[in-house]
């Protein structure tokens, strides 16, 4: 049983009692896939569709899919989501997993959300302005316009004090994850070894030293030119029943299936962008590899645009992704930085390649 299971009768009487409600369950818990189903047949959803704000399209596509096959449906009928330019939803669709873009576009064309009974903000701790505004529409939505509208923030690692008193919600806390994560910190040897090189030594020690865990490595880069570039180095070296896949959000749909599916012809190593960091269970993962790095769109107040910059993760996230580890069975996490930092290292510590 998930760890979210032991909540969710209080989570529906407080949304039975409250239009607004906080839950916080750490990564594994099974907020993603459970919750919505749990809720579809509330009495205040009276015949009106839930929705659930993914920050990723393959999170969006991957959570609507597992939500299906539990019901024994393909998406597009009871469970449906709808991304750029994709679409799975039908007049039978109850709850409908969307992105960013989307509902932000919902929204504007219908402030009052005609037909939604509760509107779901999932990982809402990456905080991206498109959810943040989201999230601001729906409270005056509730205020003005639809107070039956209910809301349901979710999140791993969440500073629920400000946002609870900011949005009068009531909190509920779910339990850690389904099993222990070992956390091991691997420091680059000197200032010349850069980012692949220190991964690909890391891979190495994790497969050679940790034969016992056989099931795949999860492994976390900043970039697709990282990505690229590991994938080249371990394909020089590793044997034929060990794969090196990559999985950031540049790939087709069939390509990103290819290496989040598990195989049991060989073991895969995921090369993986952020994209994998949050909503989004890769069955078979029990080592992760983090480099404490991500690439993010920032604002630069010097030339008034946003920009594309490599940087450090937070300690938010490097909880995360430790986590992925420890969904299924007991995990292992490498951390390329030392276990001296609070947080995981800067981009300006050399580590690029």
């Amino acid at each position: 049983m998930l760890p979210i299971e032991q909540v969710l009768p209080e989570l529906i009487r407080e949304l039975d009692q409250h239009t607004t409600v906080l839950l916080q369950a750490p990564p594994g818990a099974g907020k993603t896939t459970r919750v919505p189903l749990a809720l579809k047949d509330a009495s205040w959803r009276d015949g009106r569709k839930i929705l659930m704000l993914e920050p990723r399209r393959l999170a969006a596509r991957s959570a609507a899919g597992y939500m299906a096959r539990q019901l024994a449906e393909k998406p597009g009928q009871t469970v449906g989501y709808r991304i750029r330019l994709e679409n799975k939803i039908s007049a039978s669709t109850r709850i409908e997993v969307v992105t960013e873009g989307i509902l932000t576009r919902m929204l504007q064309d219908d402030p009052e959300l005609t037909g939604v009974g509760l509107v779901i903000f999932d990982e809402f701790h990456e905080r991206h302005m498109a959810s943040d505004l989201a999230l601001a529409l729906c409270h005056q939505c509730q205020q003005v316009l639809r107070p039956d509208l209910r809301v349901l923030v979710m999140s791993a690692t969440l500073d629920e004090s400000a946002l609870a008193s900011a949005l009068n919600a009531p909190t509920i806390r779910s339990e850690g994850r389904s099993y222990p994560v070992t956390t091991h910190y691997r420091n680059r040897r000197d200032a010349n070894e850069r980012l692949p090189q220190h991964m690909v030594r890391v891979i190495n020690e994790a497969l050679v030293h940790d034969d016992h865990l056989q099931g795949d490595l999860l492994v976390f880069l900043p970039g697709q030119g990282d990505i690229q570039r590991v994938q080249r180095l371990l394909e020089e070296t590793l044997p034929a029943n060990i794969r090196a896949m990559p999985l950031h959000g540049q790939l087709s749909d069939a390509e990103q299936k290819a290496a989040i599916r598990p195989s049991d012809e060989f073991r895969k190593i995921i090369l993986a962008t952020n994209i994998a960091e949050s909503s989004l269970t890769i069955d078979g993962v029990s080592i992760v590899i983090d480099s404490g790095l991500e690439r993010r769109m920032v604002f630069s107040p010097s030339n008034g645009v946003s920009e594309l910059t490599t940087q450090g993760i937070s300690k938010a996230s490097a909880t995360q992704r430790e986590g992925r580890a420890g969904r299924q069975a007991p995990g292992l996490c490498y951390r390329l930085w030392s276990c001296l930092l609070y947080t995981s290292p800067s981009p300006r510590d050399g580590l690029l390649s």
